[in-house]
């Protein structure tokens, strides 16, 4: 699934201007995989520095920094509502489903936007829970896997419409929004994106709220069963809504 999100996003940032030599922060950044993507676009002149709170996932980020050979990255632990300021001001600020889980995505977007430049653009992606799972005929195990996704992800307290929201909150932040997009995230019989390696990278959070079992998801199988699945349908899958927006900071 991350291909076809990564080339969303990568049309985002095309679109809205992040290019060679911008210094970029990159916030709730996790293992890296957005900032990596932005630290290629801004090339050897440009910076990225990549924010989160969990250590552990900023240790794995500069392992993989380094396997990829990128010198133009940074990571540091910090809250993006408030990044340091001996940081400085940055040109741009990006993130990935990452307002969606903030209790208060305007007040995120003011302490993230109080780190760029005047001028400089905020761009954001966020994943929408509104509408989908939707294909004809519909697929009893593909709404179920996404079932196990959105219901542990409202357990979590997270905001299942933040695509939705996401525009109205660039503009109460006191951000002057540019654009703001939709994109669905398809799959057909012979398009097919792994949910297999997304479950297990969920799986202790599945369990722990009680959404499924390890035994009941199959863990192993799940991508052999789902592409039977849509393939004896011969149908196009419609998971979820991606949305993306950019904004400027007065």
């Amino acid at each position: 699934m991350a291909d076809i999100r990564d080339a969303m996003m990568e049309r985002l940032l095309d679109d809205a201007g992040i290019r060679e030599g911008m210094r970029v922060l990159d916030v709730g950044c996790a293992f890296g995989a957005l900032t990596f993507l932005v630290a290629k676009r801004v090339g050897r002149t440009g910076h990225v520095v990549g924010l989160d709170r969990d250590p552990q996932l900023l240790s794995l980020a500069r392992t993989k920094a380094r396997e990829q050979g990128l010198s133009n990255v940074t990571f540091i632990e910090a809250d993006l509502a408030n990044v340091p300021a001996e940081q400085g001001l940055f040109d741009a600020a990006t993130g990935r489903r990452v307002l969606m889980y903030q209790p208060d995505a305007v007040a995120a977007l003011r302490g993230i936007a109080r780190a760029v430049k005047p001028g400089g653009l905020i761009v954001f992606q966020e994943n929408d829970a509104s509408i989908g799972p939707v294909s004809l005929p519909p697929l009893p195990l593909h709404i179920r896997v996404s079932e196990w996704i959105w219901h542990t992800v409202d357990r979590e307290g997270a905001d299942l419409h933040m695509g939705f929201h996401l525009a109205p909150a660039m503009e109460q932040a006191g951000l002057s929004v540019e654009h703001v997009r939709a994109e669905a995230s398809l799959q057909t019989p012979k398009e097919h994106h792994a949910m297999g390696p997304i479950l297990r990278a969920m799986l202790p959070r599945i369990v722990r709220y009680g959404i499924a079992t390890e035994e009941e998801m199959g863990i192993d199988t799940i991508d052999a069963r789902l592409l039977e699945e849509r393939s004896k349908a011969n149908t196009t899958y419609l998971g979820e809504m991606v949305f993306g927006a950019w904004a400027r900071k007065p």
